[in-house]
């Protein structure tokens, strides 16, 4: 039975939009200490007697929307469900509790499987789960705060407990239903975020044979970029003295800041009662809704001129350069009449004013700023020039920019070329030559002239080679996986011949390819259609990533090996520490359900950190095979 296809006939089409569910935590944890409100489910929204508070407001932050007001319920979502991966080689399970196996069964059938009237789905969800190429697995992961609908977010899967899957190596989810809370198999559901689906990334640098014994856990993998958020968020003020007049004027300070966007169906701010402002992220926010929000509350409520409220943050920040980032978000609500004031600071002799300015100055688009941050990319310190190259790279058209980042990929620093070649790659630079994989992953190919191969782990699949001229040493013999995969390349020949067998019983391939890497990497990756008759392997993801990675720990490349770090996992721990915990027993075998919670509020313990193998290996292998991102 063929189920690798994801053949739901009720799949919404996925949207591009990415997201980065560590960087919304990491803006969480700067506002910890801030005026932000957890929302509490016990609290009524409207109440006879409302509630005042106070806010101590630090003097550069008078006049501004956070003076008066907290932000309710502004932090990560960690989302859970259970889900099916098909397509796996017999390393699925068809033992799972009986409850857990119920409830997959009748959300297969919600989503169509079994339905006669549907053509292309001519199995039941019984027949499905029967077979050891599918697996029952947990997903997680974490929707960051505001997000918008068709946000998009990583996912961490493992088997769950009381199966017997062996591997999810080469799977992929079917699409499920992500929701917040507990994990529940049942009918007592909480409403769903979000979505997830898609191809399973496997620890990549594991031994493919499934022959050799090591410490990798194969039944845990991420999915990138496969959560999709399918709605917005709600993200709220609260007053700290309720008053319809006060939420009136704060709510129209607002919307004159933010005026309602082409697509926006409602204004941005719109008072709820006396105490509480909903708040719609416009559509040009959307990828941005945590800048957007700490935009917000420094958003001035006011009406003094912006020249004169500029040029008293300018004082404020030269004064006491701690208040630097508040005061670029300052610069930054005021808009564009604020460069006035911003500008003399460009060049200041202390870092946090002068950094605090170009800031403001890069996400105002302000042109004149452009030399100033490409001093700070080249000579700055430590993470400044990271976050300066960052600034450049979000500025509009500019050939100053564009030349500059691209001086950049050269740089000695790893982090600064990385990212580099990031903002020159979202610019649709044409000096970085980008190519779809079948939809596998992509290959990134940017001349440099320090050699590098760097594979992401988290948002889209992407394989970049530094070095357009980065070839296969020759002479060379490579055997892998215990002999499914071999190279060989003779000197002064212009290819390389590749046997590769991709299972037990399975007929091998053998054929030749370039041995330049970005080539190497698209023919592992490739599968041969009338479409596209060119040769490949047909390789996932991981399993790509890993034989490059033995191409290079055997010598046969002259590069650096750089692999992103995962976070999906740091993530989902960091945003659950403040989350109530019930008891979490997890499941023994089919023989102990009459002991399960017969709700099915059931949330099974996780073991030692599934994914600490892949961070493990990072850890333990040279200082050149790694970079911190």
């Amino acid at each position: 039975m063929d189920t690798t296809p994801d053949k739901s006939p009720r799949q919404p089409r996925a949207r591009s939009f990415a997201a980065c569910a560590a960087s919304a935590l990491a803006v969480a944890a700067a506002f910890a200490c801030s005026n932000i409100e957890k929302a509490d489910p016990t609290v009524q929204t409207t109440r006879a007697d409302p509630i005042s508070f106070e806010i101590d407001a630090d003097p550069i932050m008078r006049g501004t929307v956070a003076a008066e007001t907290m932000v309710v319920g502004y932090e990560p979502n960690v989302v859970r469900a259970y889900g099916v991966v098909v397509g796996l080689k017999g390393t699925g399970s068809r033992i799972a509790p009986n409850e857990v196996r119920q409830h997959m069964i009748q959300d297969l059938a919600r989503r169509g499987v079994g339905d006669p009237t549907v053509a292309e789905v001519n199995f039941t969800p019984e027949t499905l789960l029967d077979s050891e190429d599918t697996a029952i697995v947990v997903v997680e992961g974490v929707v960051s705060p505001g997000a918008t609908k068709g946000t998009k977010f990583d996912l961490r899967i493992y088997a769950a407990p009381g199966t017997a899957t062996t591997s999810l190596e080469g799977g992929k989810l079917w699409t499920c239903d992500l929701r917040p809370g507990l994990l529940i198999a049942g009918s007592k559901q909480a409403r769903p975020l979000a979505e997830g689906r898609g191809p399973v990334v496997v620890n990549p640098f594991a031994d493919q044979s499934g022959k050799i014994v090591d410490t990798v856990n194969r039944l845990s993998g991420r999915i990138l970029n496969g959560g999709e958020v399918t709605r917005d968020m709600s993200v709220k003020l609260r007053l700290s003295t309720p008053s319809h007049a006060r939420a009136r004027l704060i709510a129209n300070a607002i919307n004159s800041y933010f005026p309602r966007e082409r697509g926006q169906k409602d204004d941005t701010a719109r008072g709820r009662s006396s105490e509480l402002i909903d708040i719609h992220v416009p559509p040009s926010w959307r990828s941005r809704t945590d800048e957007f929000v700490q935009v917000l509350r420094h958003t001035p409520i006011t009406t003094s001129p912006i020249e004169q409220l500029s040029s008293q943050v300018a004082r404020s920040v030269t004064n006491n350069p701690g208040a630097a980032s508040a005061a670029s978000l300052r610069w930054q609500a005021l808009g564009k009449k604020s460069l006035g004031a911003v500008r003399p600071l460009y060049t200041f002799p202390e870092e946090q004013p002068r950094f605090a300015a170009l800031d403001a100055g890069a996400k105002l688009d302000d042109a004149i700023a452009v030399p100033h941050l490409l001093d700070l990319a080249r000579n700055g310190s430590g993470k400044v020039r990271v976050q300066a190259v960052r600034l450049l790279g979000r500025m509009s058209s500019n050939p100053s920019v564009d030349l500059g980042l691209r001086s950049l990929l050269d740089d000695d620093d790893i982090d600064v070329r990385l990212t580099a070649f990031e903002e020159l790659r979202d610019r649709n630079d044409p000096i970085v030559q980008s190519q779809d994989v079948g939809g596998r992953f992509r290959v990134d190919v940017v001349p440099s002239a320090k050699p590098m191969i760097y594979v992401s782990q988290s948002g889209e699949p992407r394989i970049a080679i530094f070095g357009t001229d980065l070839e296969v040493v020759r002479p060379m013999t490579m055997t892998a996986w215990s002999g499914r995969l071999m190279f060989k390349g003779d000197e002064g020949k212009k290819s390389l011949e590749v046997f590769y067998r991709p299972g037990d019983g399975m007929p091998p391939v053998t054929d030749f390819v370039q041995p330049k890497m970005a080539e190497v990497a698209r023919f592992l990756g490739h599968t041969t259609t009338v479409d596209r008759p060119a040769p490949g392997l047909g390789m996932t993801y991981s399993e790509t990533i890993g034989a490059l990675h033995e191409l290079w720990k055997l010598g046969y490349v002259k590069a650096d090996f750089k692999a992103e770090q995962d976070r999906i996992l740091a993530s989902i721990v960091k945003a659950d520490e403040d989350k109530p915990r019930d008891a979490r027993p997890e499941y023994e075998d089919e023989e102990t359900e009459a002991e399960m919670p017969s709700e099915g509020n059931i949330r099974p313990t996780i073991a030692a950190d599934p994914l600490k193998p892949a961070a493990a290996l990072d850890a333990q292998a040279p200082r050149r095979d790694t970079v911190p991102r």
